[in-house]
């Protein structure tokens, strides 16, 4: 590879090399300028590099990535309607775009916000406004079912920020929450701890095994319970444009809420997370701050993002996303993300041959986990840093059912089947 992934600097380095860069005179823009291209941008890694494979990548558009300059450079507040309307359509009409994909409503809509983490508890707070009203009375606890691999910020916005209380249901062998799961641990709970559940989470796309749950199963145990179905596809959810994924989505049309973080597998910039309700009635009536400085937006039949999640000041964090779906069009975006599940399957069947390493889990979308026979923590660790020191890749380590282990998140058009060849023999 011609570029350079980059690397880590410690604080001491950077001291080192960079010094003090805020003074009272100022040091300039030539200077400041230097800085950041000589010292301060090498010691960030590049995560649109192809085989920076660790975590979930990002790996925008050219299109996505010139747009966000002027976003950043454009006086545009696209909070409200009235301040931002041009903004707020373009948006919109990406947000259109998505629901679709989901097969919800034509009355679906929402807002994008900075990430799955915004996304997820602005959904839940809407699902436990909703289950408010119609109840009319708040139980002993809330609670929210979810499973082992939900992401980590789901949980801890339940237990930290909402004060909820979590059911966990046990995945299967693949880590997936299934309905027929969701519905014995139910079952066996005591009536106050049932009472209190008002949501599930399924995920599309779990982040460290990358399978997709029985969305349609859990939908229908939801449905019995009359709790609010939230679908949480910040990673995943990009796999909906794809033909040969689409049905292991069955069920999303009828999520209540769904996200999708374009900034993962929909080549967007940095931050941007879609969030979509079934009916953005809902989350308008969770999210609407009152206020007598903001009677002048909060006008009937205006579409303010500000009113459907939890957030009030906005960057129009949804426009390099969309101008990029403008430019390119819709078929080009599943063609790339079909190119990665290609890259994926070919990476499974070298895992598969080869005899030093082992696929730990049949992958539904393009998270490869696997081990290397016989490796410690320390070998894993030592290979990792080894990758990234000869600027050959980076790939780190993880666990799974407590073993340490590592895997390849492929959202990168560019990544090829020879990029993870080259990785996996490297473990020989």
């Amino acid at each position: 590879m011609d570029a350079p992934l980059d690397r880590s600097f410690t604080p001491e380095a950077l001291d080192a090399l960079a010094g003090p860069t805020i003074t009272e005179h100022g040091i300039g823009g030539a200077e400041a300028l230097r800085l950041w291209a000589d010292v301060l941008g090498p010691a960030c890694l590049s995560v649109d590099h192809p085989r920076y494979l660790s975590f979930i990548p990002s790996a925008p558009t050219k299109a996505a990535a010139a747009f966000d300059m002027l976003v950043g450079a454009s006086s545009v507040y696209p909070g409200s309607w009235l301040e931002g309307s041009g903004a707020v359509y373009a948006e919109n009409q990406a947000l259109r775009w998505l629901a679709e994909l989901a097969g919800l409503p034509p009355a679906a809509g929402g807002c994008f916000v900075q990430g799955g983490t915004i996304g997820n508890l602005s959904a839940l707070v809407a699902a436990r406004e909703a289950a408010l009203q119609w109840r009319g009375r708040r139980p002993e606890r809330w609670a929210v079912a979810v499973t082992e691999e939900t992401h980590s910020s789901v949980k801890h916005a339940l237990r930290v920020v909402m004060d909820v209380d979590i059911v966990e249901v046990p995945g299967d062998e693949r880590g997936r929450m299934t309905g027929a799961a969701l519905r014995g641990v139910v079952a066996d709970l005591p009536t106050e701890v049932r009472d209190g559940i008002f949501a599930v989470v399924a995920t599309a796309g779990t982040t460290n095994v990358g399978v997709v749950d029985d969305i349609a199963g859990i939908g229908a145990v939801a449905r019995e319970h009359r709790w609010w179905l939230h679908v949480d596809g910040a990673y995943g959810g990009a796999g909906l444009v794809a033909p040969s994924v689409r049905p292991l989505f069955d069920g999303i049309e009828a999520a209540d809420s769904f996200i999708v973080d374009p900034h993962k597998w929909l080549f967007a910039p940095f931050d941007s997370c879609a969030l979509i309700y079934r009916d953005p009635v809902l989350g308008r009536a969770a999210h609407t701050q009152q206020a007598g400085y903001l009677d002048p937006v909060t006008v009937d039949g205006e579409w303010n993002p500000s009113d459907f999640a939890i957030q009030l000041t906005r960057r129009a964090r949804g426009l390099p996303f969309w101008f990029s779906l403008a430019v390119h069009g819709t078929a080009a975006y599943r063609a790339a993300v079909e190119q990665t599940l290609t890259v994926a399957r070919a990476g499974a069947a070298l895992i598969r041959e080869a005899d030093h390493v082992s696929l730990l889990v049949e992958p539904d979308l393009t998270v490869l986990i696997f081990e290397r026979i016989g490796w410690s923590a320390d070998d894993y660790a030592r290979w990792s840093a080894r990758l990234l020191d000869e600027q050959f890749a980076f790939v780190t380590p993880t666990r799974h059912h407590g073993q340490v282990c590592t895997r390849f998140a492929i959202v990168n058009p560019l990544t090829t089947e020879d990029d993870l060849a080259l990785i996996i023999d490297s473990m020989k």
